[in-house]
C-alpha cells in the first residue's frame, strides 16, 4: 500500500471536512442577517461584532443543554438517525472539484455525477427513520412526508442531469468543469449558456432550474419544508431531537445545502474556473491559479445559497398537495420535455 498516498488523502479529507463544517455557523450567521434585512429588523448583534459569535453562543447552548430520550422510543435507531443525516452530506464533498489542481478535492471518480446523486437520496432515510423511531405522531408525518418529497423530486432532479450528461457527454464532475474552462467563450462557454453551443441555452436554463428547485425541495428548505412544518407538526421529523442531537440535523441541513450549491456550481456554472484560472506551459495549475479558482468556486456557491435564504424570506409555504403536483405535474414533464428536446437536437447536430 502507498502510504504516502493515503496520508494526502487523509489530510484533503480532513482539510475539506473541517472547511465544510466552519461554514456552517458562517452561514447561519449571513441567514440570519439576511433574513433580517429583508423583513427590516435589525438580527443578531450583540454577540461579538456584528453579531458573529452568536452561531458560536448558540453551539455552546445546545451542547450544554439537557439530552432528553423520550420514553417509548427505538433507541438504536433514535440515535443512529442523527448521524445519517450528517454523513451522506460529508461523502459527497468528496467528489467535488473545487479548484483546478488535484490537491483541491478528494478523489475523481469517473461517474462521480451519478455517485452524487445517490448519496443525495440516502438522507430522507435518516429523517423517516427519526420521525419512525421517535414514537410521535408529529414526527411520524414528517417522516412520511419527507420520504413522498424526495422520491417526487429526485425524479425531476434525475431528468436535468440526463440533460447534462447528454449535453456533456459526460458523468465526470471534473471534466464537465474542464470542458467549460476551455476555449475562447469565457463566460459564455459554462453550461448554463449552453456550454458554447447556442441551440442548447433554452435546455440549459430549464435544465438548471429544474436542478435547483429539486434541490431546494430535496433539502426541505422554504418554500418546501413540509417535513418540519412548524404550525403544522410543531417540528416535524426533529421534534423528539434535542441537545447535540438536534444540532447534528441542523449542521446536515446547511451542509446539504452547501452540496446542492456546490454541484449546481459545477454543472453550470463553470465550478472553478473564471479570469486568472491557467495552467502553466506544462499543463499545470500554480498555486495562485488555484486558490484563485477555489475563490471563484466558493463565491458561486454563495450565490446559490444566498437565493436559498431569499427564497426562505420571500416565499410561504406550499400546501402539501400544491408541492405534490408541482413534482409530478410540471417539473416530472418538464424534465422529460427537456430530455426530448436535447437528444433531438443533438441528433440533428451531429447529423450528416
Amino acid at each position: 500500500m502507498d502510504w504516502w498516498n493515503l496520508a494526502i488523502t487523509v489530510v484533503r479529507t480532513i482539510i475539506i471536512f473541517a472547511g465544510a463544517m466552519t461554514m456552517v455557523p458562517v452561514l447561519i450567521w449571513l441567514e440570519r442577517k439576511l433574513v433580517a434585512d429583508f423583513q427590516v429588523r435589525v438580527g443578531p448583534n450583540r454577540v461579538g461584532p456584528f453579531g458573529l459569535l452568536q452561531p458560536l453562543a448558540d453551539a455552546l447552548k445546545l451542547m450544554m443543554k439537557e439530552d432528553i430520550t423520550p420514553t417509548g422510543v427505538d433507541k438504536p435507531i433514535y440515535y443512529l438517525a442523527p448521524l445519517l443525516a450528517l454523513m451522506p452530506a460529508v461523502m459527497a464533498l468528496g467528489v467535488i472539484p473545487w479548484g483546478p489542481a488535484p490537491w483541491t478535492r478528494i478523489t475523481d471518480l469517473n461517474h462521480s455525477l451519478l455517485y452524487s446523486l445517490a448519496i443525495s437520496g440516502l438522507s430522507v432515510y435518516a429523517i423517516a427513520l427519526a420521525g419512525w423511531a421517535s414514537n410521535n405522531k408529529y414526527s411520524l408525518m414528517g417522516g412520511l412526508r419527507a420520504a413522498a418529497q424526495m422520491i417526487s423530486y429526485e425524479l425531476g432532479m434525475g431528468m436535468s442531469l440526463v440533460v447534462m450528461a447528454l449535453a456533456t457527454s459526460s458523468t465526470s464532475l471534473t471534466e464537465i468543469v474542464e470542458k467549460q474552462a476551455q476555449g475562447g467563450w469565457g463566460i459564455f462557454n459554462w453550461n448554463i449558456f449552453g456550454g458554447g453551443n447556442l441551440w442548447l441555452i433554452p435546455s440549459m436554463i430549464i435544465a438548471a432550474l429544474v436542478y435547483f428547485t429539486c434541490g431546494i425541495a430535496e433539502t426541505n428548505r422554504a418554500p418546501f419544508d413540509l417535513a418540519e412544518a412548524e404550525s403544522e407538526l410543531t417540528a416535524g421529523f426533529h421534534t423528539e431531537y434535542s441537545s447535540f442531537k438536534f444540532a447534528i440535523f441542523f449542521m446536515a441541513e446547511y451542509v446539504n445545502m452547501v452540496i446542492v450549491s456546490a454541484l449546481a456550481t459545477t454543472l453550470f456554472l463553470g465550478g472553478w474556473a473564471g479570469p486568472g484560472v491557467t495552467p502553466d506551459a506544462n499543463g499545470v495549475y500554480g498555486i495562485l491559479p488555484t486558490l484563485l479558482g477555489v475563490a471563484y468556486f466558493l463565491a458561486k456557491v454563495f450565490f446559490f445559497i444566498f437565493i436559498y435564504m431569499w427564497l426562505r424570506a420571500s416565499l410561504p409555504r406550499f400546501r402539501y398537495d400544491q408541492l405534490m403536483h408541482f413534482g409530478w405535474k410540471f417539473l416530472l414533464p418538464l424534465g422529460l420535455a427537456n430530455i426530448f428536446f436535447v437528444s433531438l437536437a443533438i441528433a440533428l447536430n451531429n447529423w450528416k
